[in-house]
This record gives C-alpha cells, structure tokens and sequence, in this order.
C-alpha cells in the first residue's frame, strides 16, 4: 500500500489496518525481526514455486492462534485452507518511497497480533506521523474480521478528515 499509490491523485489518506509500513529501502522481513514477539516464522510451511521463489503459508493447524485467536474455530478453519500465500519476493522486497511521507495516514492495529510485533506496529505509525493510532485490546492479526466495527470507524475517520 505504502508504494501503490504513489502518484495517485485520487488517493488522499492512507489506512494501515493491521499492516505494514516501511521506509525506503526497508523490507517487511526487515521490520518484523526489529521488534520481539512475532512467532510466524515457527508456523510457516514453505512451497517452492516453479520461477524459484517460496509461496509461505501458515500450516493449518497452527492457523488460529497465530493468525485468527479472536475468531470462531470454525471461521479460523476455513480462513486456513482459503488463506493466501506470502511471497518470499514481497517479505524481502525492499520499498520504494513510501507514499505516507506525503499523505496524512491513519493506523489501526492489534494488541495482539502474533505475525506483526505490537511494538512495530507502534513504531511504524509514529514513525509516518499518524494523525491517529488505535490499538485494538485482545485483538489478532484478522484485525478486519474480528473488529469490522473498529476498523470501519477508523476509516470514517480518515475520510472525513480528508473531504
């Protein structure tokens, strides 16, 4: 996100829900392991793909408490066997400049989220200057799905700060 919409004139704010955001020339990879209290790399099954990059998927057993510990056994299940990879590329890709240097951002995050460490969470937003940060108590990283509510009214927020 922080790259996509770079040059855009149509995007005026930036919400980070849950999410990364790094500086130029910084990888998540990177921002991850700055912090403790991330365990994914423990959960992570790794799929060698045919043009030599690794498609990393959390192993589906291990699923629910890594990713989704507020959600119901039963959701968390079938997020498991829908969830979409994590590119190798995109974990040690670097970022160009990031766009929240010329937008007013916005960040939304879980107190606890096992993949992203909370104290990068924290880092992150104060490092882009954001106009507002709202950490989420008890919440995992399937932040959008646990707390739509939560994460909705922050995007209320960005947008009427913006119009």
């Amino acid at each position: 996100m922080s790259n996509a919409v770079r040059g855009d004139d149509r995007v005026k704010a930036l919400v980070y829900v849950a999410g990364f955001a790094p500086e130029e020339g910084e990888s998540i990879a990177e921002l991850s392991s700055r912090f403790p209290g991330s365990t994914l790399g423990d959960t992570l099954n790794a799929v060698t793909l045919p043009d030599g990059s690794t498609d990393l998927y959390i192993r589906q057993e291990r699923y629910h408490a890594q990713f989704a510990a507020d959600l119901p056994p039963e959701r968390a299940a079938l997020d498991a066997v829908t969830q979409r990879p994590l590119n190798d590329r995109a974990l040690h890709g670097k970022s160009a400049p990031p766009a929240w240097r010329d937008l007013p951002s916005w960040f939304v995050y879980p107190e606890l989220d096992f993949n992203i460490p909370l104290a990068a969470h924290r880092f992150m937003a104060e490092r882009a200057g954001a106009r507002e940060q709202v950490e989420i108590a008890g919440a995992s990283h399937a932040l959008p799905a646990s707390q739509p509510a939560a994460v909705a009214d922050v995007i209320l927020t960005a947008v009427q700060a913006v119009a």
